[in-house]
């Protein structure tokens, strides 16, 4: 069931993390929604620019909301989806089922996943990435059920992607949580062992993918320097043919250069028994 209307093809965009880790900053954000534009990368369909972790001040204000980091997001939130909603793209933002996010430098959304899906709506953000780390010794099925009951409430115009790291097997319950993707894997790395198990790791799922939710083996990792062009090629292609989402954090002209060169397979039919069998 798609119950948010979201998610019907593999979500396609940017992700800060695996580049910038926690130096990111509202000129990235920017800077990344412009060259998606230049690039053409837009037209391709990718359309998210996702803020990863560390966004926030470490505290919340006196009310319990979550703040932007005054330093790095000046402008807050809002404004920044604002620029970004003026492309025509669209804005993801990151928290955590647990007491602080996995970089232990802002707060997670555990105990104020109301509140903190209210804040995200109200900034107009569009996609939320949510991570698994200090939880408190609570379970996932308690964490993330929190979360989902907040977004239905909430936050029916965010896309919801659980990062649960495949721990408990998402794929057979997160779409009843409304989740628009889940991770299927642990964290990528940039080399080719990494790569393919990965994708192995995420095959066993497939028949769990489909239109209002997808299986995320991680992002990619093409341009990060750790592979030959040609395992880079197989990398892209294999994300591309497996139904899953096509989330980059390297350089954009670099993933140009990759979109071009596979054009076909983001928009193969994800539901197509050709990209199964490819895959």
């Amino acid at each position: 069931a798609l119950e948010n209307g979201l998610g019907r093809t593999p979500q396609m965009g940017w992700n800060s993390w695996n580049h910038f880790y926690c130096g990111i900053s509202e000129e990235i954000i920017r800077e990344t929604a412009d060259a998606l534009i230049n690039t053409g990368l837009a037209q391709l369909g990718y359309k998210y620019v996702n803020i990863d972790d560390c966004w926030a001040e470490l505290n919340r204000d006196y009310q319990g909301n979550m703040v932007p980091n005054k330093r790095t997001f000046p402008s807050g939130i809002k404004a920044l989806a604002d620029y970004v909603h003026a492309k025509g793209l669209k804005l993801g933002i990151y928290s955590d089922a647990g007491t602080q996010t996995c970089s232990n430098k802002m707060p997670g959304s555990l105990d104020h996943e109301e509140q903190d899906v209210k804040t995200f709506a109200s900034w107009g953000v569009d996609y939320l990435k949510y991570d698994n780390c200090n939880d408190a010794g609570r379970s996932v099925n308690e964490r993330y059920t929190r979360m989902s009951n907040a977004m239905k409430k909430y936050g029916q115009n965010i896309f919801f992607s659980l990062c649960e790291w495949g721990n408990e097997n998402p794929a057979t319950w997160a779409r009843g949580m409304g989740g628009n993707s889940w991770r299927t894997t642990g964290d990528i790395a940039d080399n080719w062992g990494s790569m393919t198990s990965r994708a192995d790791q995420n095959d066993k799922w497939a028949s769990y993918a489909g239109p209002g939710g997808w299986n995320d083996p991680d992002m990619l990792e093409v341009g990060n320097g750790g592979m030959s062009e040609a395992e880079y090629r197989s990398h892209f292609s294999i994300w591309a043919l497996a139904k899953v989402p096509i989330m980059s954090h390297v350089h954009l002209i670099m993933l140009f250069q990759f979109s071009k060169r596979n054009s076909a397979f983001p928009h193969c039919n994800p539901g197509s028994e050709l990209c199964r069998l490819l895959f």
